[in-house]
């Protein structure tokens, strides 16, 4: 069950990201992501308060709003490292903060087994591979350096929602989305604006945010459920869903590096499970 709620994670977060691509062609990519995520924590307590999930006691505001502020810095360095650097460069960087959860969980003892490390294995070099990686591609400095960071950051993130949802995996992930609010929020008052967002985008907004809450409340469970190194590879996989996304409603052609990253990815997953 822990590896199927990691993969429906990667899913989501994939969906996530093909719908920010789209919406930040229109919208600047911070205006973007500080409205989705606004969108996501109205949904999640929404969600709370449909469920009549009562508020725990416990660490999980704590975990939660150090998960966010690690999500958010990720997030920003992230879209600046893409801003001045080659994609086919800094995304791979990036995906590889899978990475941090694992070397946490070979620190603490809590080894897989044989089959789900090689498929574990596999599945991250699929997911890099999605990414369309440019082995000959030109970054600069800081690009490669800004991606280390957003990977460091990533994986951060994994641990802290792990940590969080010992004590409520819904809460942690709304306290997620309430430090990205007050950070964003904070960002519009100094700037003195609200994007420019129109009535028109609202629905994709809403859509982005639902899609990247949900990733963080399954992730969150699958944790609970499973080590967290082998959650945290198979959640990001969703380089994979993002190209397959574009191939299928933007009819982008797909690099031979690609189709050999999804189909690894498969595999790996598949190895897993197995395990």
């Amino acid at each position: 069950m822990a590896a199927l709620l990691a993969v429906v994670s990667g899913i989501l977060w994939g969906a996530a990201d093909f719908g920010g691509g789209l919406a930040s062609r229109r919208l600047p990519s911070m205006v973007v992501v500080g409205w989705s995520q606004a969108a996501a924590f109205v949904a999640l307590v929404g969600g709370a308060l449909i469920t009549h999930t009562g508020v725990p006691d416990g660490e999980w505001l704590l975990w939660g709003l150090l998960t966010g502020l690690a999500g958010a810095t990720g997030l920003v360095c992230f879209y600046q490292a893409l801003s001045i650097g080659t994609m086919g460069v800094v995304s791979p960087i990036g995906g590889l903060g899978a990475l941090v959860p694992v070397v946490a969980d070979l620190i603490a003892g809590q080894l897989p087994s044989g089959v789900q490390a090689v498929g574990m294995a596999v599945a991250l070099i699929g997911a890099v591979a999605a990414s369309g990686p440019e082995l000959s591609g030109k970054a600069s400095p800081a690009s490669v350096v800004l991606a280390a960071v957003a990977g460091l950051m990533f994986g951060l993130t994994f641990l802290g929602m792990d940590r969080g949802a010992e004590t409520s995996p819904l809460y942690t992930a709304i306290g997620m989305r309430l430090s990205s609010l007050l950070i964003f929020g904070a960002l519009a008052v100094a700037l003195g604006t609200l994007g420019g967002v129109g009535r028109s985008d609202v629905p994709m907004l809403v859509a982005i945010g639902i899609a990247d809450g949900g990733a963080n409340l399954v992730f969150s469970v699958a944790s609970t459920l499973g080590l967290v190194s082998v959650v945290s590879v198979l959640g990001s996989l969703y380089p994979v869903v993002t190209v397959l996304l574009a191939r299928a409603f933007l009819a982008e052609r797909l690099r031979p590096v690609q189709i050999f990253g999804a189909i690894a990815a498969l595999g790996g997953v598949a190895l897993v499970s197995l395990g």
